[in-house]
């Protein structure tokens, strides 16, 4: 079982544990690491975009997208519940936009509360049943897969928010 108390601390996933315990321990930690890169950093440096190549890429982008992501891979697809984010047909990468524009403070609320709803899900559904809106692609996933998924998804863009602070202020992590 997934340790909600210490949900924003990081905690090593254990070395041994069920297959639950070990996906959602691992996702738990990766979900902490966003909040301790994102600890301590102003505003206006979370708001920043600092590689050229990538405009929309910010601290703040990420943190919306992360938290996003979280309800279309859990709500959405597993619940098949109505699509509640900022995005739209014209405009994929709303949620980046947002994250620029949002107090990192808030963004992070958001993430964790959206964790929180994740959290409750995933404690309540079988691990290999099949979503209830298997999306455009007509293929179904799993709870399994999505948790796999939250965990490669969360990781590469932890690395994306460590290149992102170092940029910022300076600050390394591990």
């Amino acid at each position: 079982m997934t340790n909600t108390t210490n949900a924003w601390h990081r905690v090593d996933p254990p070395l041994s544990a069920d297959e639950r315990t070990m996906l959602t321990s691992w996702l738990d930690w990766q979900r902490a690491t966003v909040r301790e890169k994102c600890a301590g950093l102003a505003d206006e440096h979370a708001a920043a975009a600092p590689l050229a190549s990538s405009p929309l890429t910010s601290i703040g982008g990420i943190v919306s997208h992360l938290r996003w992501i979280e309800h279309f891979w859990f709500e959405v697809r597993l619940l098949g519940l109505p699509d509640q984010g900022p995005y739209t047909p014209d405009d994929r990468d709303a949620e980046w936009r947002l994250g620029a524009r949002t107090p990192l403070g808030v963004l992070l609320g958001a993430y964790e509360e959206q964790c929180a709803r994740s959290r409750e899900i995933t404690a309540r559904s079988e691990l290999g049943g099949a979503a209830r809106n298997s999306g455009s692609d007509g293929r179904p996933v799993t709870l399994r897969w999505v948790l796999v998924h939250m965990i490669e998804e969360t990781a590469r863009h932890n690395g994306h928010l460590d290149i992102l602070r170092e940029l910022a202020d300076g600050t390394v992590g591990q």
